[in-house]
C-alpha cells in the first residue's frame, strides 16, 4: 500500500471515530435531559372574604354615664369580642329623643349599617319612619312596642332588679321612708317604682315611697336636686330610674344609702352603696347579631330578665344582713327557674282598689300597661305619654 493510500485510510478511520463520538455525545445529552414537567392544574381563585356586618348604636346619653348607656356600650363591646372581624360596630351618643333621632338613624342606614339598635323609648317613631324607607336594614328598638317587617323590639325586665333592691331597702331603712328619683312617666318606670315598693313591703309592710319626677333620663343636676329633696323629706334609702350616678353620689354626701342602677355604681359612692341592679345587654346583642349574620333574623319582641342572664343584683354592701343576701339569692334562683313571681296577687292600688286578685299572676300584657301606683307609693303620676 502506498503512503498515499495509508494516509487516506487513516484519515477515514479518524473521521469515523469523530463521527461516532459525536453521535454518542448526542445520545447521552438526550438521555440526561429532564422530562418537561406536566402542566399544573389552574389554581382556583381564593374565595372572596365576606364583608363584615356593619352595626350601629344610637345612645340617648353619654357612654360615660355610668348607668344605662354605659351598659349598652358594654353590650356593643361584647359583640366585638364574640364575632371579631365579622362585624364592625359604631355608635352616636347623646342623641335626643326628637327629630334629631330620625336624622341620626337615617344617616346610619345611609352609611351602610345593616343592623341598627336604638336604645331608648323615644326613638320608637323615628325608627319606624326610617325602617319603612330602608327595607334592607334591620332595626332593633329598646323598650318600645311597635314593630315592622324589619324592626323588632327588645327590653330587659328591670322591674326584677328594682324588686330585689326594694327587699334590701326595706331591711336597711330606719325611717321607713324610701325615695325614688324617676325619669319619664311611662309604664316601664312606673312598674319599677311599684316593684321597688313591693319588694320593700315584703320585708316591712309599713314602708312608704316618695317619688320625684325629673322628666328626663339623664340630667345630673336635676337628679341631684331631686335626691336632695327626697332626703330632706325624710327618705333614708334612695332608688332611681335615671341614668347617671348623681343619686348615689348625693346619698354619699348626705350620709344616706342608695343603689346603683343599670350598671355597677359602687365606685361612685362606696359608703352609700347598698347594691346595684344591673342590666347585661350582651346576651341579647350577641343573639341579635348572630341572627343577622346567619340569615335567621325575624321581627318580634323579646323581654329578658334574670332567667336569661340580663338582670342581676350585684356588689351588695357588707352591712346588708346575711339573711337578706340569702333572700336575694332565693329570689334570683326562683326567677331563673320560673317558680317565683314578683307580680302575684293580691296587689292593691294606691286608691285601695284591688288591681290583681289573690294568687293571680300578672302576664306581660298587664305588666306592659302598668299606669298606676301600688299602695304605699305617695303622690300622683304626672301626665304624659303612656304605652
Amino acid at each position: 500500500m502506498t503512503d498515499l493510500h495509508k494516509r487516506s485510510a487513516l484519515k477515514l478511520v479518524a473521521l469515523s471515530a469523530v463521527a461516532a463520538a459525536a453521535l454518542m455525545g448526542c445520545s447521552k445529552k438526550e438521555e440526561a435531559k429532564p422530562a418537561a414537567p406536566a402542566a399544573a392544574p389552574a389554581a382556583s381563585a381564593p374565595a372572596a372574604k365576606a364583608e363584615p356586618l356593619k352595626i350601629a348604636f344610637a345612645y340617648v346619653g353619654p357612654v360615660g354615664d355610668g348607668g344605662w348607656t354605659f351598659a349598652h356600650d358594654n353590650g356593643r363591646k361584647a359583640i366585638e369580642k364574640e364575632f371579631g372581624d365579622k362585624v364592625v360596630t359604631s355608635f352616636v351618643e347623646k342623641v335626643p329623643e326628637s327629630a334629631d333621632a330620625e336624622r341620626v338613624i337615617r344617616d346610619m342606614a345611609a352609611q351602610g349599617n345593616k343592623l341598627i339598635f336604638g336604645t331608648t323609648f323615644g326613638y320608637m317613631d323615628p325608627m319606624m319612619k326610617v325602617a319603612a324607607d330602608t327595607k334592607g336594614v334591620k332595626f332593633e328598638h329598646a323598650t318600645g312596642f311597635k314593630t315592622a317587617e324589619n324592626m323588632r323590639t327588645y327590653d330587659s325586665r328591670t322591674y326584677e332588679g328594682a324588686y330585689m333592691a326594694g327587699v334590701i331597702a326595706g331591711k336597711m331603712s330606719k325611717s321607713g321612708t324610701l325615695g325614688v328619683v324617676a325619669s319619664i312617666p311611662i309604664p316601664e318606670v312606673i312598674r319599677n317604682i311599684n316593684s321597688f315598693t313591693m319588694g320593700a313591703q315584703s320585708v316591712n309592710p309599713k314602708v312608704k315611697t316618695k317619688v320625684i319626677w325629673v322628666q328626663e333620663w339623664f340630667n345630673p343636676p336635676k337628679e341631684t336636686e331631686a335626691a336632695t329633696a327626697l332626703i330632706n323629706g325624710g327618705a333614708d334609702v334612695l332608688f332611681q330610674n335615671t341614668d347617671s350616678s348623681a343619686v348615689l353620689q348625693t346619698a354619699e354626701k348626705m350620709g344616706k344609702r342608695a343603689f346603683g342602677w343599670d350598671s355597677d355604681m359602687t365606685a361612685y359612692g362606696p359608703k352609700a352603696h347598698l347594691g346595684s341592679a344591673i342590666i347585661n345587654w350582651g346576651p341579647y346583642y350577641i343573639k341579635a347579631t348572630r341572627d343577622a349574620l346567619e340569615g335567621k333574623w325575624t321581627t318580634g319582641s323579646s323581654w329578658w330578665g334574670v332567667k336569661e342572664g340580663a338582670i342581676d343584683m350585684v356588689s351588695m354592701a357588707a352591712d346588708v344582713p346575711e339573711d337578706t343576701k340569702k333572700r336575694i339569692d332565693e329570689i334570683k334562683s326562683g326567677l331563673k327557674a320560673g317558680t317565683y313571681n314578683i307580680w302575684k296577687g293580691p296587689i292593691t292600688g294606691q286608691d285601695g282598689k284591688e288591681v290583681l286578685a289573690k294568687d293571680a299572676v300578672a302576664d306581660d300584657k298587664f305588666l306592659s300597661g302598668v299606669n298606676f301606683y301600688v299602695k304605699g307609693v305617695e303622690g300622683k303620676i304626672p301626665g304624659g305619654d303612656k304605652k
